[in-house]
């Protein structure tokens, strides 16, 4: 699967996530190129990432910061 997420670094959460079938890779690309003129436009500086992993828990897994904010994660290390 491949996952589009916009995340605002100053913040610390993620605005957007949409994911795709692997086929639709052009459509993800496209969608992500569309998104950050937009936000070019708006002045406005995120991290728009297109992903790929087998399954959402899996990208949940290795891209954590995008979904956990650094107490969480840490708290889950210092549990582990």
């Amino acid at each position: 699967m491949i996952f589009l997420m916009e995340y605002d670094r100053s913040k610390g959460e993620l605005v957007k996530f949409t994911s795709f079938q692997d086929a639709d890779r052009t459509k993800a690309e496209n969608q992500r190129l569309k998104i950050e003129v937009e936000l070019h436009k708006l002045h406005q500086e995120r991290e728009i990432v297109l992903l790929e992993a087998p399954s959402e828990d899996a990208l949940r897994r290795t891209h954590r910061r995008y979904f956990e904010n650094a107490s969480q994660i840490g708290q889950s290390v210092s549990e582990g």
